[in-house]
Order: structure tokens, then sequence, then C-alpha cells
């Protein structure tokens, strides 16, 4: 409760700094709630770039940890969310010796004997590895991903600490209920530490999505793959987020996002079978020079989750009822999904919408700086409720609410959030899931044909809607329209 009072008076505090500036009868230092809300701003910032401290000097899981913590934008304050995000690109680094013994160890040759050239500043440093750029001795130019060398050893025993650390916290602050975390790194980090099983994940999501020619995932060279040092093609390119460098190669950033949310709604909604670190250092883009078209490279596959049919199937439902804002639906979906009386609240931190915008249809209107201030503010309200429901949902859920923060990051950083397009493309997802489960399911030839006439009538609705939408925003649909509306004053 202290740290509930804590972020209300934060907010509270910041709202007030923000009227008395405006009033030049009045100075603000002069209040002591603006005096004591800078405060707790400034005690919230030093709590954050401690926390990060520790996650960069312990490394491994608890950087991993840290990343996790600072895409939760719905639950903690922005000074950590904002201080974390860093982890995902300033990570440190293992030294040139370490990775020679890693190598050594693994493939049981010097680095000289493998490669022609090996760049000893790594491309990017995360939690668990690093990547270098290099040359095999036949010409290929290769990325090198490179396991920290002490992160399999510590792994087991940060895990038992931080669990440790958290029943500690849970005693004094009862509201704090974070053990899902634990939960989910004893699962995860296993998987994550096996770059086989990485490399056994790229190749399945490119298998899985080989009609999405705008999709690249490098390819894994085996022969020299263990199970800490993983080879793959050499790709490069802009970070996903930078849409300064997306203007200056000539790529559309609004076809970059409409075919993001393609990829991640067909990974979602239709193969339930997800990558769950799209943080804008995992996601490139790069203009094709021979073809003028613009590529999206996915990279790092090591953390994905494999959601099962019965919990597909109740997602997709619940998104289409968000979506045509059906709110009996909504509240039979979410509570199906674990979210009993809180649906709303879990429906709004599902849309990052308001529960007035959500109600209204969330495609109906944009969101808005105020709606967005409101949906902070909401966060630290309800921080007791929304512990309960990431206590509450499926394990399954949890991945996705971080996959779905950081989508938004992304689509916040190159002005594309909520745009129509990227709703019709869910709902596109959305039927062709429903209806192939429905067919598998059916033992009817007629009950199919039934299933699949469904499906295609609400597909070509869709994409009639679609077509709506273009002519009412293209120099055609102005002209269509005001030619109908001149002979439509002509008749009276």
């Amino acid at each position: 409760m202290a740290r509930r009072a804590l972020k209300l008076a934060s907010l509270t505090a910041a709202t007030s700094g923000i009227y008395l500036y405006g009033n030049k009868f009045l100075d603000p230092n002069d209040f002591g709630i603006v005096r004591v809300g800078r405060a707790i701003a400034t005690v919230h910032l030093r709590s954050a770039e401690r926390l990060r401290e520790l996650c960069c000097a312990n490394r491994g899981t608890f950087i991993k940890v840290g990343q996790h913590l600072g895409a939760l934008d719905y639950l903690l304050p922005e000074e950590y969310t904002r201080t974390l995000k860093v982890l995902h690109s300033q990570a440190p680094q293992s030294t040139r010796q370490e990775i020679e013994q890693v190598i050594r160890e693994d493939l049981g040759k010097e680095i000289k004997e493998l490669f022609l050239s090996f760049e000893d500043t790594p491309l990017g440093a995360a939690s668990l590895a690093q990547v270098h750029k290099a040359v095999l001795q036949d010409g290929r130019t290769v990325a090198v991903k490179i396991q920290h060398p002490k992160v399999q050893a510590q792994s087991s025993k940060d895990i038992l600490l931080m669990e440790v650390l958290l029943l500690v916290v849970k005693q004094i602050f009862p509201d704090f209920e974070f053990m899902w975390l634990v939960e989910e790194a004893k699962k995860n980090l296993p998987l994550e530490l096996d770059f086989l099983n990485e490399g056994r994940n790229a190749e399945k999501v490119a298998h899985m999505l080989k009609n999405f020619d705008f999709l690249k995932v490098p390819r894994i060279y085996w022969e020299l793959s263990t199970r800490r040092v993983l080879l793959m093609e050499f790709m490069e390119g802009g970070q996903v987020n930078d849409k300064a460098y997306m203007e200056k190669n000539g790529i559309n950033v609004n076809e970059i996002s409409r075919n993001l949310g393609k990829l991640y709604s067909e990974m979602i909604f239709v193969n339930g079978f997800v990558h769950c670190d799209p943080h804008p250092g995992n996601v490139l883009v790069k203009k094709c020079p021979a073809s003028g078209k613009a590529h999206i490279i996915l990279l790092d596959h090591g953390l994905y989750q494999v959601l099962s049919d019965s919990f597909r199937m109740d997602y997709c439902r619940l998104w289409q009822a968000l979506i045509k804002a059906d709110m009996k639906r909504v509240q039979k979906y979410s509570r199906r999904l674990g979210a009993g009386d809180l649906y709303p609240l879990f429906a709004c931190m599902l849309t990052a919408r308001s529960w007035e915008s959500v109600n209204r249809g969330i495609d109906r209107s944009p969101v808005s700086a105020r709606e967005d201030v409101e949906i902070r503010s909401n966060a630290a309200a309800y921080l007791p409720q929304i512990t309960q429901l990431l206590n509450n949902v499926p394990r399954q859920m949890l991945l996705l609410l971080k996959t779905n923060d950081l989508l938004r990051g992304i689509e916040a950083a190159l002005h594309t959030r909520a745009s129509a397009s990227s709703f019709l493309n869910m709902s596109r997802c959305c039927i062709r899931a429903v209806s192939t489960y429905q067919r598998s399911k059916s033992h009817s030839l007629y009950r199919r044909a039934q299933i699949s006439l469904g499906e295609a009538l609400s597909l070509w609705q869709i994409n009639l809607y679609e077509l709506f939408l273009w002519l009412k925003g293209s120099q055609l649909g102005n002209w269509v329209i005001a030619l109908l509306s001149r002979m439509h004053h002509s008749t009276y």
C-alpha cells in the first residue's frame, strides 16, 4: 500500500506542477506538494538506477529479468521502465579472452583457425550472450553468437537468489506479487541457454512464415554451432524504431508497422508459435537494393511461446470481441482466460486503452496524450489488482503481454499506433484461425463447407471495408464522394 500511495502522490504532484507552472502569479516551488512530487520522482529514479546497476553487476539472469521489468509499462513507474529499457542495448560485455575460451571449449579450435577475420567489438551484447561479425575461411560473412562463459553455472543460483529476494520484499509490501517472474525464468532460461534450440526455432519460424516475402530470418550454420555458440548468416539493417533511418533510406514507416503487425498476428492467432522478444535490437529493417522492397529481419530466436489450441481460440475470440466492442463476449472470454471480475482491467491491459475507449471501440479513435496519462494513473491506482491478474492468468499470457508492450513501443516510436489497418489484419488472422480450428473438429463435409463459406464471406467484408477506408483517404475517393454529393443535391 505504501508503494501505491507513493505512485498516486507522484502523479498528483506532477499534475499540480503542470497547472501551477502555467499561472504566472504563482511560483510552483512555493508549494510543498510540488517539491514532494519532485522528490518522489527522484527516489524512483535513484531506485531504478540502483536496480539497473545491480543487474549489470550480476549480469546473466539478472539482466534478463531487468529487461522483462523494463517492458512492464502498464505496471511500473516510468522512471523504472525508462531506466531498465537501457538493458536491451547496453548489457555488459565479455572480454576477448572469455570469448576465446568458450569457442575453444565448444568448437575445439582457436578463433584464427576458424575465421579469416573476427571483429573484437561485438555488434551487440545481451543478457546471456554477445554477437560478433566474422568471416569464415571460405569467405562467408557470419554473425557469431557466443554465450557469456559463467551464465550456465550461475543461472540456477541467480534464480534461487531472486526467489528469496522477492519473498522478502513481499513480506514488506504485500501488494508486491512478482513470483511469476521467477517461475517464468525457471521455465524459459534453460531453453534460452541452449543455442541449438534457438537455431531450431529460427528454422521453424522461417518455414512457418515463408509466405511473407518481406520477412528475413538468418540461416543457421549447423556445422559450427553448439549449445553455447551459434553461427548465422550475417544480416544488417536499422532498428525498427529508428524512424530517421527509415526516412533516410526511403523505407515506408507505415508499411513496416503494417507488416510487423501481420507477422505477429500470424504467429499469435494462426500458428500459436510466438517470438517473444521483439525489442528494437532484435527487429531490423533494410531496403533491398535489387527489388526496392523493405525487409524485416527477425533476430534472437531463443524465447518463443507455444500457445495451446484452447488458449489460442479464446484469445482469438477475445480480440474479435474487443475490435467489435462486444462487451458481453469481452467479459466471457476474459473470464475464460482467468481475469474473473477484473475483466475490464484485463481488457485495458491488453489494448493499452482506457475502459471508455474499449467500450466505444478501440479502432474508432487514436490514442490521445490524455488517455496515455489516464492509463498510467490507473496502473498506479490498481497495482494490487494488476498483480492479482498477472498471478491468475495462464502462464502463456505473461509473455504475450510483454510482447504486446514491446510492439506498442515500436508503434509509438514510429507514430503508427493503433491504425485501422492493424486491426483489420488482426481480424483476418482471427477469422482464419477460428475457421481452421472449427474445420479440424468437424467430421461433416457439409459443416466444413459451411464454415469455409462463412470464412470467405467474413474476409470479403473486411476487404470491402478496407477498400472503403482507402477510398475515403485517397484523392480518388474524395473526388467520388464529392461527385455523389453533387448528384444527391441536384435531385432536390
